[in-house]
This record gives C-alpha cells, sequence and structure tokens, in this order.
C-alpha cells in the first residue's frame, strides 16, 4: 500500500471518507500529513496537531482483514497491531479500552474507525513531538512516515484477531483505574470483564467499541 504524504490536512480521516464516497479513490490507500488542522477525536472533540507528531489514516476492504475478526472490534485489533510497532522499537505504550494510546496515565493518542460500505477507514493520531499538558508524548524516537510504513506491514501480515487479541488480554488489568464515556456518562472499567469478541461486561451488559 502507497503512503501518500501532504504538508498540511484539515483531517486525513476526513479526505478518505469524501473521496471514498466520491469515487475518487479506492481502497487499499493511505496518507499523512506533517499537520493536521481539524482532526477528529474521540466523541467527536478536534484532534488538532503541529508538525512532528503523527497524522495517518488507511483504508482496506473488509474481504481482506482477517475471517475471525470480529467488525465491531476493528479499532482494537488495529490499534493492538500498532501498540506492537510501538512496543518493537522500546515504548512502554498500552492500550486503553478500547483504543487509546496511553503513557502510565496520559493519553498520547487514539484511533477512529468509519465504515463506508464494504471498506474500513482507520485513523490514528499520535504525540510524538509536542502534546498539551494534559497529554503525554510517545517515549521513543520514530519519524511518523518510518511508523506508517511500519504500521502497513503490520496490517499486511493479516494476523488472525485471536492472535492479536491474546496479547491484547494481557495488559487489560492497566484499565481498572480508568473510565469511558458512554452515552454521554463517564463509567468506570474497574469491574469490566474483556469478551473475546472486545466487548466488556458491565452490570450484565455488553458494550462495543463505540469508534
Amino acid at each position: 500500500m502507497v503512503i501518500h504524504w501532504f504538508e498540511t490536512l484539515a483531517s486525513t480521516h476526513q479526505y478518505l471518507i469524501t473521496a471514498l464516497r466520491e469515487g475518487t479513490l479506492y481502497a487499499p490507500y493511505a496518507i499523512g500529513t506533517k499537520r493536521q488542522t481539524q482532526g477528529i477525536g474521540s466523541r467527536g472533540n478536534r484532534w488538532i496537531g503541529e508538525e512532528g507528531n503523527f497524522f495517518f489514516s488507511f483504508c482496506i476492504e473488509e474481504k481482506y482483514l482477517p475471517h475471525d475478526l470480529p467488525l465491531a472490534s476493528v479499532s482494537i485489533y488495529f490499534s493492538s497491531l500498532m501498540k506492537d510497532v510501538l512496543a518493537s522499537y522500546g515504548s512502554k505504550v498500552w492500550l486503553k479500552w478500547p483504543n487509546d494510546f496511553y503513557l502510565k496515565e496520559k493519553k498520547i493518542g487514539g484511533m477512529i474507525t468509519t465504515k463506508i460500505g464494504s471498506t474500513i477507514v482507520g485513523s490514528i493520531g499520535l504525540n510524538i513531538a509536542m502534546a498539551p499538558p494534559e497529554f503525554g508524548c510517545l517515549d521513543v524516537c520514530i519519524a511518523p512516515l518510518e511508523l506508517a510504513e511500519r504500521f502497513i506491514g503490520e496490517v499486511g501480515q493479516k494476523k488472525s484477531w485471536k492472535k492479536v487479541f491474546s496479547n491484547y488480554k494481557i495488559e487489560f488489568d492497566e484499565n481498572r483505574n480508568f473510565s469511558f464515556h458512554l452515552d454521554g456518562k463517564l463509567v468506570s472499567l474497574k469491574d469490566a470483564v474483556l469478551c473475546d469478541d472486545g466487548s466488556i461486561e458491565l452490570e450484565n451488559k455488553k458494550v462495543y467499541s463505540l469508534r
């Protein structure tokens, strides 16, 4: 998959979504940008970033994903692949359910996915060079384009959900002191039970990744 890199984009995620809907590009496709001015974060928040951080999106047809991958947990799958890439550089990053990148108690990035027809659009933002005071920065030095290339290489290996998820489960206990937003409310993960399809059980209810 060739990666197209821009100087500035409003949003790599929205760029791919618009182009797919208009039929001006087709999967597989990947783009990144040095600077993003109107990025999309969790719960519709903006993820604005300066040059040096990581702003990257890609799209892939559903039929090229592992056959055992629960589509509702595709964000967990791709986030786990990126986490493995970062770990190979020595990073101590961990994933807060379902797909936020953390170093200790500080968020350093996140992932969102959108389904357009039979195509999955995934976008990852990471603070590599700088971050606002309440956020953290990646603990290893790696160029954005190199990171994108390594990640796409991981996607191309088409690792099974079972294999990827087995690693994700190991560190799930890191979530116990954190919360997540559900229907506009902050919900504790202290008593959450992680299910094999990537969902969690809370108070006898199943909750899936919301993005």
